[in-house]
């Protein structure tokens, strides 16, 4: 299973506390879903969870039931074609006697907060989807309806959010890109184990990520080490002979340098004897560098 629909099953698992946020959920789906005209309502689910709230959802908002349910393979389809039962669900809506000329979220019956969280909640079961944390963040509200996903914006930044808008293939989409945006709208839409499961995906892709820049800093400091003796040890082959007339400190050093081609400067200075300094024994090996250039 996915991670979108393990949010959605979390979600299904929430009792519907009041008829009017039954109401306001519905709307949510109603606005988000395939198809809500004065003709038809039709609903099609990839999710089994959702597919069992539906027709309880119905029944408890406009008091209706689907005329049919289709379940294939990966769908499940409800559908209402039924006049009666059509008049009752947009009176319920609040659109009665209109042409539904262009859609609107009705606020009249979105005046609570915990319907409000209801609507957002039954936007994301019919049009939401989000990644999976280990991959991406990205969360997204999908309706065909313009003025139905502006309406969304201005309702979520009410609620504290500031989603982003797009649009793609004639769907007009409200989006989250930030992992806290995403977690913190999780949480209010009651899938707090989605949240938490994707706070801690992101713990440990930034710890993974924290130790992939050591290993990658580590790796370049020891090419670094690596380029470094090789330009000594190349420089003191090339000096051959002439080694022998330098004084005794240099030929001390480039005795440990050639010995030791993978110690640090600060462990070929300890070998020294006595030890020097780091800075000592940088300045003898660029002074063997410079004559070797010479």
């Amino acid at each position: 299973m996915s991670f979108s629909h393990n949010a959605k099953d979390e979600l299904c698992k929430i009792p519907v506390a009041s008829d009017c946020c039954a109401v306001a959920e519905s709307l949510g789906i109603l606005l988000y879903c395939n198809t809500f005209s004065q003709r038809e309502v039709r609903v099609v689910t990839e999710s089994p969870a959702l597919a069992k709230r539906l027709p309880r959802l119905f029944q408890r908002a406009f008091g209706v039931t689907f005329d049919s349910a289709q379940v294939g393979s990966a769908k499940t389809t409800f559908l209402i074609t039924e006049r009666a039962k059509l008049e009752t669900i947009f009176g319920a809506c609040g659109f009665a006697g209109s042409n539904m000329i262009a859609h609107h979220i009705n606020l009249g019956v979105l005046e609570e907060d915990c319907c409000r969280r209801s609507f957002a909640r039954g936007a994301f079961l019919a049009g939401g989807a989000v990644t999976d944390p280990a991959k991406s963040y990205h969360l997204e509200l999908v309706t065909d309806h313009f003025s139905v996903s502006r309406e969304l914006l201005s309702l979520l930044g009410e609620m504290g959010f500031s989603p982003k808008e797009a649009s793609r293939g004639g769907h007009y989409i409200a989006y989250f890109k930030q992992s806290a945006a995403i977690e913190d709208f999780l949480t209010t839409l009651g899938a707090p184990v989605s949240a938490m499961t994707l706070m801690a995906a992101k713990v440990e892709k930034d710890l993974r990520n924290s130790v992939q820049r050591r290993v990658n800093c580590d790796t370049g400091n020891v090419s670094k080490l690596v380029d470094a003796a090789q330009s000594h040890i190349d420089a003191i082959e090339r000096l051959g002979a002439e080694l022998d007339k330098l004084p005794q400190k240099l030929r001390d050093t480039a005795m440990l340098r050639v010995d030791n081609p993978e110690s640090s400067l600060a462990e070929l200075a300890e070998l020294h004897s006595p030890p020097i300094t780091k800075s000592c024994l940088n300045h003898r090996l660029r002074k063997l560098v410079e004559l070797a250039q010479r």
